[in-house]
């Protein structure tokens, strides 16, 4: 693995023990065929930085579940789980769901979640559609 040369955040960790954590994500040698979610983490803070940034980075989780069987896999069984292993975070408030996974159009729904609400209100989605002209 690669690291790159950044400097590092200060985390606590216990009452007394300092860690830092760098804010880089760690290079992995993968698969040539492979698609990087995003090259830097991404902790996205509200629903504005949802609709500008998310876009992109699930646009290349689509690509990625379209040829990787495994990453299919792990996202269809805990979508939010593995966008964070990737190095992206949502917002509290945002939930994300993978709908229609073993079809020729899969779908990625964020919604938004308030406080003491049964109600989640669709912030975005995408969907993979495959066209071919003559």
């Amino acid at each position: 693995m690669k690291k790159k040369n950044t400097p590092n955040l200060p985390v606590k960790a216990k009452s007394t023990e300092l860690i830092t954590v760098s804010q880089e994500k760690v290079e992995r040698k993968s698969d040539p065929l492979e698609i990087n979610i995003t090259e830097k983490l991404h902790h996205l803070k509200n629903k504005a930085e949802v609709r500008k940034y998310l876009p992109d980075i699930l646009g290349r989780v689509l690509a990625r579940i379209w040829i990787d069987s495994k990453f299919k896999d792990d996202f269809a069984s805990e979508p939010q789980k593995t966008l964070e292993f990737n190095g992206v975070y949502l917002p509290e408030d945002m939930s994300i769901e993978f709908q229609k996974p073993n079809s020729d159009r899969p779908r990625i729904v964020v919604y938004e979640q308030r406080p003491n609400s049964k109600f989640k209100l669709r912030v975005l989605y995408l969907q993979l559609v495959m066209m071919a002209g003559r």
